[in-house]
């Protein structure tokens, strides 16, 4: 059986379809673990430069066919394609760094304590769960440390954007060992099988809370630990002295607007000084004419594409009859001779003043749709960006970059971007991840290196080295 995938922006179209594990599922995946258990005695034993050398060059035939590859995930996903350049680009640059920084290095000391080892060692069989959205580079970011740590890895894309990343799978296989990598396509049934095999000895996952919630519960009643990216609601919180430039707006709207707002750490709530609301919604909705504008994906121009399903498209227009209490603004533009009935689109709006209960504002909404709360203290607009159950990314502007600081510290956020928000303000060097119900585990960063190997001790006390004093049976060291 095989999973097709249709152009969201031209939904008659048939962009490809991929194989997919649909029967005898537990068979099937306990052949694949079992491969990629025996790639991986050979693997996390192979020099560590012979490794990384392979990763390389896998790295280098991803880049050479970036163009193609970004015109696929274009009219698989809907996601404009110069974002699409973009995103796979930095999935290469992502790999490379790993390159540069993996694997991370025994500790050693010697000294009159003892002589202790510390050595990362990776987990064996890693298992993937990808989103749709970001498929790429969100599979990257547990590819590249897996497999240079010297992990094997099963990647489980979504069904809503299986091919771009297959297509990356199978042009890095070429240059690793059989059963190092691989892709496995499905759904429910074949995740819930990967996640509880006996050999699966981590999983990894980005994605929304329900099926989060479902992979941590397998997972954990078979001792399998997780590293969890979920959802989030993040705010934006503009202090009382922000005098925003017309390329921080910019900025801001496609903080917001990416990906039809379908990026977990978009800008979702903005929060504006009441002082300030009118000539703020003026430049929003001026920037928004600048750089918003709705249409295919291929098109030149477009930076707004439609949303993923007809179920997504639905779901926004029933967040945004949630809002009518509010003033919507609408904003940007359509690119010319776009067929807004062919695809699952959605037109961006602002939602200035929703009300406190609007599901607009107490959810995630994966939609060009941005709610705008006016506040009058500090005090009061920290409460309600903290309000939330979730807590992956928010944003603090303002001219001082002490005082932005100073308030970013207070947001209950796994990551606070200063004057920026988004893909703009993010870097290799920076753990990414959430706190409160937006998961657990950090990409990118040594942080991101540390989630696929496990420390493993050599300890030989100094009291018990040659020459030592010793300790009297069962005493704690001193």
């Amino acid at each position: 059986m095989t999973i097709a995938r249709a152009n969201p922006a031209r939904c008659t179209e048939i962009v490809g379809h991929v194989d997919a594990v649909v029967r005898n599922i537990p068979d099937r995946v306990d052949d694949a673990v079992r491969d990629a258990h025996r790639a991986y005695r050979a693997w996390s034993s192979t020099p560590p430069d012979v490794r990384l050398a392979a990763l390389s060059r896998a790295a280098d035939a991803v880049e050479s066919e970036l163009d193609e590859l970004a015109t696929l995930m274009a009219r698989e996903i809907g996601k404009p394609l110069a974002d699409c350049r973009g995103e796979i680009g930095f999935a290469v640059k992502y790999l490379r760094w790993v390159l540069a920084h993996a694997p991370l290095p025994d500790r050693v000391v010697d000294d009159a304590d003892g002589r202790l080892v510390v050595r990362y060692k990776p987990y064996g069989v890693v298992v993937a769960v990808t989103p749709w959205n970001a498929p790429v580079i969100l599979a990257m970011l547990k590819i590249a440390p897996a497999l240079a740590a010297g992990n094997t890895i099963i990647v489980k894309p979504s069904p809503l954007g299986p091919l771009t990343i297959d297509r990356v799978v199978r042009i890095m296989r070429e240059y690793l060992p059989d059963g190092v990598l691989r892709a496995l396509h499905g759904h429910a049934p074949l995740v819930a099988a990967l996640t509880t095999h006996r050999l699966v000895r981590k999983v990894a996952f980005t994605g929304g809370e329900t099926a989060g919630r479902a992979i941590a519960t397998a997972a954990a009643d078979q001792l399998i630990p997780t590293v969890m990216e979920l959802g989030g609601n993040d705010p934006a919180v503009f202090l009382d002295d922000v005098v925003p430039d017309d390329a921080a707006m910019d900025r801001l709207v496609l903080a917001s607007l990416a990906t039809s707002g379908q990026v977990c750490m978009a800008a979702k709530r903005l929060y504006v000084p009441r002082a300030l609301l009118a000539p703020f919604v003026s430049a929003y909705e001026a920037a928004a004419r600048r750089v918003a504008v709705l249409g295919d994906p291929l098109a030149p121009g477009v930076t707004v594409g439609p949303m993923i399903s007809a179920e997504a498209r639905s779901r926004a227009a029933d967040l945004l009859a949630t809002a009518r209490a509010a003033d919507l603004v609408p904003l940007g533009s359509t690119a010319p001779d776009t067929d807004l009935t062919a695809g699952h689109f959605v037109a961006p709006f602002l939602a200035v003043s929703p009300a406190p209960d609007a599901a607009l504002l107490r959810e995630e909404q994966f939609a060009p749709l941005v709610p705008l709360v006016p506040y009058d203290t500090e005090a009061e607009v920290l409460s309600w960006a903290n309000d939330d159950d979730l807590g992956l990314g928010a944003s603090v502007w303002s001219a001082d970059e002490e005082r932005a600081f100073a308030f970013a510290r207070e947001l209950e956020a796994g990551f606070v971007f200063v004057n920026t928000h988004n893909r703009t303000g993010m870097s290799l060097r920076a753990p990414f991840g959430g706190v409160k119900r937006s998961g657990w585990g950090r990409e990118y960063a040594e942080e991101g290196l540390a989630e696929y190997v496990q420390p493993c001790v050599i300890h030989a006390p100094g009291p018990f080295r040659p020459g030592g004093a010793g300790l009297p049976p069962g005493a704690y060291p001193s």
